[in-house]
């Protein structure tokens, strides 16, 4: 029932995370203003949040579910997982540096408003974490059948 109750939650935390990711690249366009700025550094914020929990739940259900971490340790698909994983982390702190600097920008001044190089800086960025991020569940169906 543990396996069960964490691989739920993995999967609704990753896709909770995506539909976050969405939400980004949906928000951060040309004509973004400071009450969006406001709305997109509270999604950001759980844009963090969700991670930090992704790799709490994941690494839980790795040692201590069905297959323990003697079967993830020694799997390629698992290891791309957790490199595509930190890809997109790394890549998320480009977007989200931009959004407190927005947001305090918009706090100064209620008419801010990205310059639209930095917006379309922004958005290319996110797109590249959507794009890792779909390699996620690919590598992670791999595992789950015994690749690797």
């Amino acid at each position: 029932m543990a396996d069960l109750t964490l691989a739920i939650a993995h999967h609704l935390l990753i896709f909770s995370l995506a539909g976050v990711l969405a939400f980004e690249i949906g928000a951060i366009r040309p004509g973004i203003t400071s009450e969006d700025v406001v709305r997109l550094s509270r999604a950001d914020r759980w844009y963090g949040v969700l991670a930090a929990a992704i790799l709490l739940v994941g690494f839980t259900r790795a040692i201590f579910a069905a297959k323990g971490w003697a079967y993830y340790s020694a799997n390629v698909f698992f290891m791309a997982k957790m490199g595509a994983f930190a890809v997109v982390g790394l890549l998320s702190i480009v977007p989200t540096v931009a959004i407190v600097r927005w947001r305090r920008a918009s706090a100064d001044n209620r008419a801010f408003s990205p310059a639209l190089p930095k917006i379309r800086d922004i958005r290319r960025i996110l797109w590249a974490e959507a794009t890792v991020f779909a390699f996620i569940p690919a590598f992670a169906a791999a595992m789950a059948r015994g690749y690797g």
